[in-house]
Formats: structure tokens, C-alpha cells, sequence
């Protein structure tokens, strides 16, 4: 198991003044409604993104911060309602207005090379961060009449460079910015147009039946422990592949053929859950932030960009967590998957999709995981390969008490999992979770 920690370094990053990029040509000025996924209050926020590019011969001489933005006011063409701003319809619905403002674009340099952020791990937390993404303008919550994507790209020594996104989670998921970044890269190689037409259809998401619940903040539960943010300790974990096959020989055999993810995350929640020394009475709720475009009828066309979200629950107590064996995380972790999976009438209702109450959801002890191995932030290419890295700055955050959210990454043929605690939890954490690597059974063809 190889935990990672990142050291502040002392990197000079300079950015230049910040720009409205707008579309490289009109654009229709209209309303478009949000279907009801996008409307949810939990996604009323920006989610920062980055792409770490490594140098390439061939783009000896060319500027990756001129193409990008050539590259982006092209695509912005086709994404335009990316171009405009959010504003409050009746009931505090979100609309967008289709105005071809533009988006927030800034140009960097760094005086380091790609090395200082990570050779043969490059994944979060990475030093810097915070000068390597921009901030949203704001800290109010306001997210109405603002730009929609915050992008800086920042030029390395070594020829290489950093691209990063804060963008409004309102407007698309992971996999329909990936779609966005795609369209950019392929702009950027000289292409006229998409390979896939970007397709709103929003009111295909959009339920019937009139509600206002989901407005509403539902509280912040009454079991969730004080905690001192200041106090917090990031790290990240790599479980290979080896060791992921060790976790699941130590299963029951119909345990057998659950998948990597199922296997770290139930590890994880049982190892976090002890690391808190809970009272064992105490409830916990694991959510799946699940990709639903796969349980869709009518399938959604592939341009589709808006979040087709659906939240998977599993809930018990501290106390079983703790003391039962790794297979009972790992098989609440499955069937709450399985259930969801297996349930295609229920997933195919915009009506049930929509979560009414979703911030009781994080009240009280939750760990909530977004898988975004498979999410493709990577694959943009806009002349010097697919990223080094495409994923997250931070891997974790904290909303509220212990409620946690990360993002688990891809990487190499493992699972990076960023995990962020206080330090005394962080050595149960750590202690708990190496125990249940070393003592897994060690394969007999070894």
C-alpha cells in the first residue's frame, strides 16, 4: 500500500489578468431549462478539474496557451449555453440565458517543471493547487449571473503545462465536461467541428410531477462528531492491482467476482469508520455517486452533456462496520449496487431520479464516493498527447461534520483513493488499513 504525501514547494506561479473568452462566433441568445437533475441543490457548486500535460518535441515552438484558447472559443460555438449565465425562474428554478458572455480564461507560468508535482505518482493532492486553479469570485453560494467554467493554463520549464477548470456542476457532470474537453482537443488538432455534436434535451430529465422540496436545506443531522478543519491531513492511497486481488481473496466465494471499486470501497469505509472510534449505535450511509446514462429508456443521445446522476445509499452502524469482517462493507457496497443496477423501471423515471431530500442524505456520518476512473478527463489532446494526468486537484472534501465526499482515480491498473482526516485518525486510518492488506491471503501461485 503506498500512502503519498505532498510537500508545499517553493514554486513561483504568475498569472496574467483574467479574460472573458467568448464564443469564436454568434451565438443564439435563448432561455434553456435545466432538467431536474441539474436543477438538485447538492449540485449548485463548482468542482475544480486538471490536466497535467508532459512536454512533447513535436510542439517544439508552439504555444499550448493560444492554441486552448482558440480551441475553447471554437468549441464554445457548439456548447454555447456554456457561454452564458444561470438565472432564478419561478420557484428558484435554474434557467440558463444563452447570453455568449463568455467564459473566465487566465494565462500562467510556473517556474517548475512537471517533475515538482509528481514523476511516477502524479496524482492528488498536489502542492500549489490552489495557484494552479481559479477560485470562483465568490463565497457566498451565489452561483446566478457569474461565469460558468474558470479556466487558467499554465505553461511549465519543461516545455510541459498544467490545464485546469473550475466549472458549474449545474451545467454537466464529469461526463459531459469530458465530452466538452474532448470537443476542445479536437478543435485544437485542426478538426471543424465535434466528432459528437454536443445535445441538450434537457426535458428529457425533467419530471412531471410539480415539487419544490429539493429547494430546502433538510439540516445537518444530530450524530455528526466536531471537527477542526485547520487539523486536516490529506493523503492518498494506491491499492494495485496485486493488492486489490489479495483483498478479494479474503472474501466469501460469492464475494468473488465483485469489482475493484466495490473492494476499495468497502476497505475504505470500514477503516475510516474505525479511525473515528465512533459509539457503535452510531449510523453510517455510505452514496454512490452513480454515472445513470446505461439504465436510460430511450437511451440519451451520446452528445448529451447534463448530469444524469442517481445516488446508491447503504446505511448500518459503527459498531457492525467496526467489528465485523471486511466482507459485510463489501457486500452492503455490492447489493446496494446490484439493487440499483438490477431496478431498470425504476432508473428510467425522471420522476424517482430526482432526489427530494438530498441533503438529509449527508446529515449525520456519511462517506459519499464519485468514481471518475472511467470518466475520460484525460482524453483531451489538443496537440501534445492525452494528459499525464486528468482527475481532481483534491481529492477530498468535507461539507459538513464527517460527512466526507471523494473521488476515487484511476491509475495505472489500481485504484487511487484520496483520503483527508485529522492526524490522529489519519494513523488509525493508515494502521487499520495496512493491517488489512498484510494479513490478506497471499495468492498460491506466488
Amino acid at each position: 500500500m503506498e500512502s503519498t504525501k505532498r510537500l508545499t514547494l517553493s514554486v513561483t506561479i504568475t498569472r496574467k489578468t483574467p479574460e472573458l473568452l467568448c464564443p469564436a462566433e454568434s451565438t443564439p441568445h435563448e432561455f434553456k431549462s435545466l432538467s431536474d437533475i441539474d436543477d438538485q441543490i447538492f449540485l449548485r457548486r463548482y468542482v475544480k478539474t486538471i490536466n497535467f500535460y508532459k512536454n512533447n518535441p513535436y510542439m517544439k515552438g508552439k504555444d499550448p496557451v493560444k492554441i486552448i484558447r482558440e480551441a475553447i472559443a471554437k468549441a464554445l460555438v457548439f456548447y454555447y449555453p456554456l457561454a452564458g449565465r444561470l438565472r432564478e425562474d419561478t420557484g428558484r428554478k435554474l434557467v440558463v440565458e444563452c447570453t455568449g458572455q463568455g467564459i473566465v480564461f487566465v494565462e500562467a507560468e510556473a517556474d517548475a517543471t512537471l517533475q515538482h508535482f509528481g514523476v511516477d505518482a502524479l496524482y492528488p493532492p498536489f502542492p500549489n493547487s490552489d495557484d494552479l486553479v481559479l477560485d470562483v469570485p465568490n463565497n457566498l453560494g451565489i452561483i446566478v449571473d457569474i461565469p460558468l467554467m474558470f479556466i487558467q493554463v499554465t505553461r511549465l520549464k519543461c516545455g510541459g503545462f498544467i490545464f485546469s477548470n473550475n466549472f458549474s456542476h449545474t451545467m454537466c457532470d464529469g461526463v459531459g465536461l469530458s465530452k466538452f474537453l474532448f470537443a476542445v482537443g479536437e478543435l485544437a488538432r485542426g478538426a471543424t467541428f465535434p466528432s459528437i455534436r454536443p445535445v441538450w434535451d434537457r426535458h428529457l430529465l425533467t419530471s412531471g410531477i410539480p415539487h419544490h422540496e429539493h429547494l430546502y436545506d433538510a439540516g445537518t443531522g444530530e450524530n455528526q462528531v466536531p471537527m477542526d478543519h485547520n487539523q486536516m491531513v490529506e493523503r492518498s492511497f494506491f491499492f494495485t492491482s496485486a493488492e486489490i486481488s489479495a483483498l478479494r481473496r479474503s472474501l466469501q466465494p460469492h464475494l468473488q467476482r465483485c469489482s475493484k471499486f466495490e473492494i476499495v470501497a468497502g476497505c475504505v469505509w470500514r477503516c475510516q469508520t474505525i479511525a473515528f472510534s465512533l459509539k457503535p449505535d452510531e449510523e453510517m450511509k455510505f452514496i454512490v455517486i452513480m454515472d445513470n446514462r446505461k439504465n436510460i429508456k430511450p437511451p440519451l443521445q451520446v452528445g448529451y452533456y447534463g448530469n444524469v446522476l442517481k445516488l446508491l445509499v447503504a446505511v448500518t452502524t459503527a459498531g457492525e462496520l467496526s467489528k465485523n469482517p471486511l466482507h459485510y462493507a463489501v457486500e452492503l457496497v455490492r447489493n446496494m449496487k446490484h439493487e440499483a443496477e438490477t431496478a431498470g423501471e425504476l432508473s428510467n423515471s425522471a420522476d424517482l431520479m430526482v432526489i427530494r431530500d438530498p441533503l438529509s442524505l449527508i446529515a449525520g456520518n456519511t462517506y459519499a464516493v464519485s468514481n471518475l476512473t472511467h470518466v475520460g478527463f484525460e482524453r483531451m489532446d489538443v496537440g501534445w498527447g492525452t494528459a499525464a494526468y486528468g482527475g481532481v486537484p483534491k481529492g477530498s472534501y468535507w461539507p459538513t461534520g464527517i460527512s466526507q465526499a471523494s473521488w476515487y482515480l484511476g491509475f495505472m491498473d489500481g485504484i487511487v483513493v484520496p483520503v483527508c482526516l485529522p492526524l490522529k485518525s489519519m494513523k488509525v486510518f493508515e494502521k487499520h488499513l495496512q493491517l488489512m492488506i498484510t494479513t490478506a491471503p497471499i495468492s498460491s501461485s506466488l
